[in-house]
């Protein structure tokens, strides 16, 4: 499937940032990548093309943004805290640059957005869907990991704290915690090879949201299911089919 390469305005980002979107209408659905950060990764790992019908259909609408994983989590010989500081640029594009631009090329103001992702890019939709519920009203997490002190080396502060979904969801109370009832997480992980973490966590992450009454859904695969794309296509295929198609 063919699809449109832009560079995005970076703002606090200090660059430029890559962006493949694929589709004319639907619903808008932003694709974060996994550890290799790359826009073109959905597009390169063939999940564009298992996707197809739903986005020629005009059943969605897929955005794939570059992020700065390498630089927030997986640059483990570089102080935490500059880590985090990352981490809080990129979030703060998402939602200052990003997110009006989806809505701009949707020609809706004020449209509501899905999020997905595999591996950190699921950490990345659970954290966006739960920070702001009111604008990721969906997403599917496959895969991820939900306590970020296993990818800061078990650095915690407030910053981490704050990016960390097992440690500052159980503590939600009140008006925070009503927030996130405005979105539904769909959790999903296979119990394969590799899936080592992902699977506990996101057990662990679905107990939490049963305890705090935040609606989602959690889907656990089978032994044979590995930590790979040839699984998250199809995982991919059927959620957002149920979801939208």
């Amino acid at each position: 499937m063919v699809g449109k390469h832009e560079m995005l305005e970076g703002g606090p980002m200090g660059r430029k940032v890559h962006m493949w979107s694929f589709g004319h209408y639907g619903q808008p659905v932003i694709a974060f990548p996994s550890a290799a950060g790359f826009a073109h990764e959905w597009k390169s790992q063939g999940m564009v093309d298992v996707l197809a019908d739903l986005i020629g259909r005009g059943k969605i609408k897929l955005y794939c943004p570059e992020s700065n994983v390498a630089e927030a989590w997986t640059r483990k010989e570089t102080d935490p805290e500059w880590r985090m500081q990352r981490h809080a640029v990129y979030e703060q594009w998402v939602m200052e640059h990003l997110v009006p631009h989806i809505r701009r090329d949707c020609h809706s103001p004020n449209i509501p957005i899905a999020v997905t992702g595999a591996s950190l890019g699921g950490m990345y939709a659970a954290l966006f869907a739960l920070k702001h519920p009111e604008t990721f009203q969906w997403a599917l997490c496959m895969s991820g990991r939900y306590q970020a002190r296993a990818l800061t080396e078990g650095y915690d502060s407030p910053s981490v704290y704050f990016n960390n979904p097992l440690a500052f969801v159980p503590n939600l109370q009140g008006p925070a915690l009503e927030r996130t009832r405005n979105t539904f997480l769909t959790l999903v992980c296979g119990q394969g090879a590799y899936e080592e973490g992902c699977i506990e966590e996101t057990q662990a992450l679905a107990h939490v949201c049963r305890m705090k009454n935040i609606p989602h859904r959690e889907d656990i695969w089978g032994k044979e299911v590995r930590h790979d794309w040839d699984w998250w296509k199809r995982q991919a295929r059927m959620h957002l089919s149920y979801r939208f198609g």
